[in-house]
C-alpha cells in the first residue's frame, strides 16, 4: 500500500490487474486525452504493467499505481508519479475509469498523493500536465493546487500540453 484515504488505498499494480488495465485503457477519454497504447488483450496489458509501472518502481521507487475503492475491493483508476526526460521533476498523472468519474476520487486520491510526494519521497517540485481542451484535468490540477507554468511539448510528439507546477509547502 503507497497511501490510504477515507474511500480508497493505492497500491503498486500487479498481473491481477491487467483485466482492468485493458478496460481502462482502451476508454474513450483515455484513448483521447492520453493516447492509443497498443494494449488490446491481456498479454499486452501485463507487459504493459511490468515495463510502464513495475520497472519504475524498482528504477525511481516510485510509478502509477492502481487505486482501489475499499468499500468494493475493485480497482477505479490509476494515478502516481512519472519521471519524464523532459521535466526536471516527476509529475502527477492519474485516470479514473468512466464509471467511477464524477465521485471525487482523483481530488482525494491525488491530494494524499501528492502529500505523500513531498513526506515520503522528499520532492521539492511536482508538475501535472494535460491536453488544453482536456477541462477535466485542467480544473483537477488546480484543485490540487498546481499552478499553471507554461505550454510544453511534454511528451515530444508534436502536440502543446499545458504544464502545472507545486512547490514543497
Amino acid at each position: 500500500m503507497i497511501v490510504q484515504t477515507e474511500r480508497t488505498i493505492l497500491r503498486e499494480a500487479n498481473h491481477d490487474d491487467a483485466p482492468f488495465i485493458l478496460q481502462l485503457l482502451n476508454e474513450p477519454g483515455w484513448l483521447r486525452f492520453i493516447g492509443d497504447r497498443d494494449v488490446h488483450d491481456l498479454a499486452a496489458a501485463r507487459n504493459y504493467i511490468d515495463q510502464r509501472f513495475r520497472e519504475n518502481y524498482q528504477k525511481l521507487g516510485f510509478g502509477m499505481c492502481v487505486a482501489i475503492e475499499k468499500y468494493s475491493q475493485s480497482p477505479i483508476g490509476l494515478i502516481g508519479f512519472v519521471k519524464r526526460d523532459t521535466l526536471d521533476a516527476p509529475d502527477i498523472g492519474y485516470s479514473v475509469s468512466e464509471v467511477h468519474q464524477g465521485k471525487g476520487y482523483a481530488f482525494e486520491v491525488g491530494s494524499a498523493l501528492i502529500k505523500h510526494g513531498w513526506n515520503a519521497y522528499g520532492f521539492e517540485k511536482i508538475y501535472g500536465y494535460c491536453l488544453p481542451d482536456n477541462v477535466a484535468s485542467v480544473r483537477m490540477l488546480e484543485k490540487l493546487g498546481l499552478t499553471y507554468l507554461r505550454d510544453q511539448d511534454v511528451n515530444q510528439t508534436g502536440e502543446m500540453c499545458r504544464v502545472y507546477v507545486a512547490t514543497r509547502p
